[in-house]
């Protein structure tokens, strides 16, 4: 399938069944360069399992992804229950992930870029923690770094104010601004807030996925005027 220029991702009726439960039905939707997305939804609507299609870690049970440029530096901050927090891997050690697969950087240059993710998340003194340790807070920043050290093209967010305080909160929504400004954001949300406010397209999942057009947008599937049904 060709898709136009401005297109990175298309999904084409794509459906996702687990254990004989249909979790996504006939989802249709391009994903363009520039775009913001913010999707809501109830719990359990399908919101993760699009997101991980999305990300091509789930392969649809029906219809198709297609992906125009399968080089794009992508940044994914899961939900913190995704994470093995048992697993003995350093804060620094996840920070350093994030940067796997990005080429033409020196060890220097990646030890800088770590050094001053760690800063930048306020986890400097954690560097030699591991994961099991940190707050939820703190594990969520860590995550972040993680997702963003690369400057990807495609930044996906599920729930990203999840555990995080309210100080850091807006530093959150300013990192994300940034990256507005340059990049394809993706951010899931099970409730309208400041970073939600501010995307250009708002998308609805609770199994089958809405556009909401309307001038102001609610997390309750039932609120969106444009639903479509």
């Amino acid at each position: 399938m060709q898709l136009p220029e401005s297109d990175l991702i298309r999904l084409l009726r794509v459906g996702m069944e687990f254990g004989g439960r249909r979790v996504l039905d006939n989802v249709s939707l391009d994903i363009r360069s520039g775009d913001f997305f913010a999707i809501t939804g109830p719990n359990g609507g399908g919101k993760t399992t699009l997101l991980r299609i999305i990300l091509g870690l789930l392969k649809p049970t029906s219809g198709s992804a297609v992906y125009v440029n399968k080089s794009l530096r992508v940044g994914y901050l899961p939900q913190k229950n995704q994470i093995d927090i048992g697993f003995p891997i350093s804060v620094a050690d996840v920070m350093r992930s994030g940067l796997l697969g990005v080429r033409g950087l020196s060890s220097c240059e990646r030890r800088d870029r770590v050094d001053e993710m760690m800063d930048r998340m306020g986890l400097s003194a954690y560097s030699a923690r591991t994961i099991g340790t940190l707050s939820g807070g703190q594990l969520q920043r860590a995550l972040l770094g993680r997702a963003i050290i690369s400057n990807p093209e495609l930044l996906v967010l599920d729930e990203p104010l999840s555990y995080v305080d309210k100080q850091f909160a807006s530093s959150l929504v300013d990192i994300i601004d940034g990256f507005a400004s340059s990049a394809t954001v993706i951010l899931v949300s099970h409730e309208m807030n400041e970073i939600v406010s501010r995307a250009t397209r708002h998308i609805i999942v609770d199994r089958e996925v809405y556009e909401c057009a309307a001038s102001h947008h609610y997390a309750r599937v039932s609120y969106c005027g444009d639903r479509g049904r």
